[in-house]
């Protein structure tokens, strides 16, 4: 329960009362700034505490947006304050201070406190350094009227807006694919409404979605066209459901800690999960597609590493607009090609949906084709842009910056041995120049020498002194977005190739568990750094070996192993089982801890 301090008796007639304790607050009346501080000073110090100004006249999703949203340490619309337990001694310090100067009730006219004393504090907080977040409400009314007329003002436009109406736009991604936008929404904006008025949360729905995604999985494992048509339906209920969940917490601001990383890791094992049961169901019809299954994996993956390096690139750096932004920007004004321009970029909903209608009416092999070719240009259309955009903006790098693309990196033990004796070599955006040189050094080794062959492991090892030479100087160059993107394909391709060339027995199978949890691995930093906790312990990064270790290792264990059966096979499945155990111990003991942040992600429109 949360506490909810009115500054003042609420007016006659007024549901201010009803309305806060609807929203969960236990609710007090103060009667005067005095006594306010008094009642703040009472609250438990770790409970959320929202002071409202008596006068309040809006709707009630705008209370709910500015007082029950967990994400922010302190949020204010007019006439309503809100402080979590981070921001309520700058908020007793700003009340304090408030005291002295605050205009006494009635005057200037006025029926009541004269003072705008929640804007006044959040003002306050804002001067402090406490980020105070102002939701957009848009058409719904929040506001503070100081003579009767105003308030029959404000009521009447509390009545001429539609406040369901609005908080089921709401619960929509403002920016979303065409085939979410046009085809789910519309409709599972109800389903999240309807799951909402049954006390279900976002985690539920978010659970009720992996479930089916597997059971889809399961389904297509069955290699049976009938096993193959369920399969697609389920996934795009799945999807269905995947919507939902997002709009669910959005609705009713059920945003979580646990929610956040649920959302987040559960759209890439749900689409890997029915990739492994795609193969599956191929395998059993005499067709091997593992090295498709691993190639659509690797692709969509380090798709996203280009995506979330560009971002952390970019997103806090300084630099004039660059010709192809210009050039974006005037494409975005003409309706038709911001949708023509989202559907080739495959996001999610138009992936999953080819995926789910290719599946039921033709084979694995033509989905994973497909999937192969629509990513691989859509890879090369959004890198290529951003690279334009590098190239043309010279943006100023941050510190900030530089240290996250060094986290997404993954750097090991001996990258950052070599980092050390090396210092600081090259001019500045030579990092990616390490990274290009190292990654097709190693990948024409790989695909160029046969398997097991002693050269690879050379071209190992000088893969891991480019890559510490690469992260030897912080990653401020225009291009530098790019060295962890190279250094996943360098990692995964490495492994899918050694695997392929194989003669073990399933050794395929073996590197795409081995490939899922180092990728499980690489998506669970994003979320860290996103959600400003930085990356993963060092610990964690030492032990897992860092993508050059890891590399290393695969490549002599491939020059071991080569003519001895399926002891690579045995050994790839020993080191997935191993990674997969450590990384998910590590992730479920940071996401349920306390420290960890209370966000929800939107969603990866790719």
């Amino acid at each position: 329960m949360s506490t909810a301090i009115l500054t003042g008796p609420p007016a006659p007639g007024s549901s201010l009362d009803a309305d806060l304790r609807s929203l969960g607050f236990d609710v007090r009346i103060a009667t005067g700034t005095e006594e306010t501080g008094t009642l703040l000073a009472s609250v438990p110090a770790g409970e959320r505490v929202a002071l409202v100004d008596p006068r309040f006249v809006g709707h009630l999703h705008a209370l709910r947006l500015a007082l029950t949203d967990p994400r922010f340490p302190a949020e204010a619309v007019p006439g309503a304050l809100t402080a979590q337990s981070e921001a309520r001694p700058a908020l007793s310090r700003a009340l304090t201070a408030a005291a002295a100067v605050t205009v006494p009730a009635g005057a200037a006219g006025t029926d009541g406190p004269a003072a705008d004393l929640t804007g006044t504090l959040a003002d306050a907080l804002d001067a402090e350094g406490v980020a105070v977040h102002r939701p957009q409400l848009g058409t719904l009314v929040a506001t503070v009227p100081t003579d009767a007329e105003a308030r029959r003002e404000a009521r009447a436009a509390v009545e001429a807006v539609d406040e369901e109406a609005v908080r089921l736009r709401s619960a929509v991604k403002a920016q979303d694919g065409f085939f979410t936008t046009f085809f789910i929404s519309p409709y599972s904006r109800y389903i999240a409404r309807w799951c909402a008025r049954r006390g279900l949360t976002p985690n539920q729905v978010t659970t009720a979605s992996l479930l089916t995604a597997l059971l889809a999985a399961g389904c297509a494992a069955t290699g049976e066209r009938g096993g193959y048509v369920a399969a697609g339906v389920l996934l795009l209920v799945s999807f269905v459901l995947d919507c939902t969940d997002g709009q669910l917490a959005r609705y009713s601001l059920q945003y979580s800690t646990l929610g956040a990383w649920l959302d987040a890791t559960f759209d890439r094992a749900k689409e890997y999960a029915f990739y492994a049961g795609l193969a599956l169901g191929a395998a059993r019809n005499g067709d091997d597609v593992w090295a498709l299954a691993l190639g659509a994996m690797v692709l969509m993956t380090c798709r996203h590493v280009v995506d979330f390096a560009f971002y952390e690139a970019t997103y806090d750096s300084t630099a004039g607009k660059s010709a192809t932004a210009a050039l974006s920007g005037r494409l975005d004004s003409v309706g038709w090609t911001v949708w023509a321009r989202r559907i080739i970029i495959l996001p999610i909903g138009e992936r999953w949906a080819m995926i789910a209608v290719l599946t039921a009416a033709t084979s694995p092999r033509i989905v994973f084709w497909a999937l192969l070719v629509g990513c691989a240009f859509a890879a090369c259309y959004t890198t290529a842009g951003r690279v334009l955009r590098s190239l043309t903006r010279k943006a100023k790098r941050t510190d900030r910056a530089a240290q996250a693309l060094a986290d997404l990196a993954d750097s090991g033990p001996l990258a950052g041995l070599v980092a050390r004796v090396l210092g600081r070599p090259g001019a500045r955006g030579a990092g990616v120049v390490f990274a290009a040189v190292a990654t097709g050094g190693l990948l024409f080794a790989v695909l160029d020498r046969p398997f097991g062959d002693r050269q690879t492991v050379i071209a190992a090892i000088g893969y891991a002194v480019l890559a510490g030479a690469a992260v030897a100087r912080p990653l401020k160059g225009a291009l530098d977005w790019l060295v962890p993107p190279l250094f996943r394909a360098a990692e995964y391709t490495t492994v899918l190739v050694l695997a392929a060339r194989s003669d073990s027995a399933h050794a395929l199978p073996a590197a795409f568990g081995l490939v899922a949890a180092v990728a499980y691995h690489h998506y669970d930093t994003v979320y860290r750094i996103r959600g400003g906790t930085g990356a993963p312990p060092a610990w964690l990064v030492r032990l897992t070996g860092g993508h050059e270790g890891r590399t290393l290792l695969v490549v002599a264990l491939a020059a071991l192993l080569a003519d001895r059966g399926d002891d690579f096979t045995l050994a790839l499945t020993a080191l997935a089982v191993a990674v997969a155990l450590v990384v998910l111990v590590e992730s479920i003991r940071f996401w349920v801890s306390s420290g960890a942040p209370a966000v929800h992600d939107e969603g990866e429109t790719a």
